[in-house]
């Protein structure tokens, strides 16, 4: 599933989605998802794109930019 636009969300969906996209799967040696979010809450993380101020993807490629 795809993180709904911006344009065609609410705040509400947007936070939906983060949450189920980032929910913890108790497998961290598989998953990565700890690694990725560095002991940040992905709320926090993706608070612009929750907000409507930034698209998912840009947060994420940004993250991925400081993770390399």
């Amino acid at each position: 599933m795809s993180a709904p636009q911006i344009e065609n969300s609410t705040k509400e969906e947007r936070r939906a989605y983060v949450q189920e996209a980032w929910k913890c799967l108790h497998c961290c040696d598989e998953c990565g998802k700890c690694r990725i979010l560095k002991g940040r809450d992905a709320e926090t993380l993706y608070a612009d794109y929750i907000e409507g101020e930034r698209s998912y993807i840009d947060i994420t490629l940004e993250t991925r930019g400081n993770r390399l």
